[in-house]
């Protein structure tokens, strides 16, 4: 089974997760650009268990559709490492694609949030796209 390492500039914090991601993609709305500092963000899901080493500063966002999201940042160095929705940590986490530091790591297959995508930013070919949140 695949094991991969995300870890924060650092390196204080960590994330290790095992196995192909449930599904990779990108968000464009503006939490997600105001969050990373970034046009959008770029997550990868993976299934629990998965191991955190170090220590993490929270933040907690509502969502659009009311879900409850924590985020977890790197106290030292301020990267965003991973985040978890309410009622779903025992089962999968969200993990910044670019903590990876793997430019092999696998593209993504859907566009949240289409609606506040900047003009200039390509989506890979078969990317699904959606307007804003589909659920």
């Amino acid at each position: 089974m695949v094991t991969r390492i995300a870890s924060c500039v650092c390196g204080q914090l960590s994330i290790e997760v095992s196995g192909e991601p449930l599904g990779v993609g990108v968000c464009h709305c503006l939490a997600c650009q105001q969050r990373t500092g970034s046009v959008f963000a770029a997550l990868a899901a993976f299934k629990a268990p998965y191991v955190v080493r170090g220590k993490t500063t929270e933040f907690l966002r509502l969502g659009d559709q009311g879900g409850r999201f924590t985020f977890r940042f790197c106290p030292v160095c301020g990267t965003n490492l991973f985040h978890t929705e309410e009622g779903y940590e025992e089962t999968s986490v969200g993990v910044a694609v670019g903590a990876f530091a793997d430019p092999d790591f696998p593209p993504p297959t859907d566009s949240v949030y289409d609606c506040r995508r900047h003009g200039w930013v390509q989506l890979p070919p078969g990317t699904i796209v959606f307007d804003k949140d589909p659920e």
